[in-house]
């Protein structure tokens, strides 16, 4: 059958079935065909992961969440300033 060959599909298609299998890569087409989908660079909700950093915060171990959730020290920091004021 014609869509089990992944040479016949667009290169988005084809990329997602070499790295995820025909049957996702088929699976998004169904579910998303003619959108435009644009995907946020942080993988995780920034208003739980500020939660946690909140929760987590001691005092004294801003360098430890800034490297644990991949912020910088100032963004912590600031996270944690704007969640005290609220």
């Amino acid at each position: 059958m014609a869509e089990n060959d992944p040479e016949l599909l667009n290169a988005v298609y084809k990329e997602v079935s070499e790295k995820l299998g025909m049957d996702t890569a088929m699976e998004i087409y169904r579910m998303f065909k003619g959108q435009q989908i644009s995907f946020p660079v942080r993988f995780f909700n920034p208003a739980r992961i500020q939660r946690n950093i909140v929760q987590e915060y001691d005092g004294t171990n801003i360098r430890m969440l800034a490297i644990k959730y991949g912020y910088s020290e100032k963004t912590v920091r600031r996270l944690i300033k704007d969640s005290l004021e609220e």
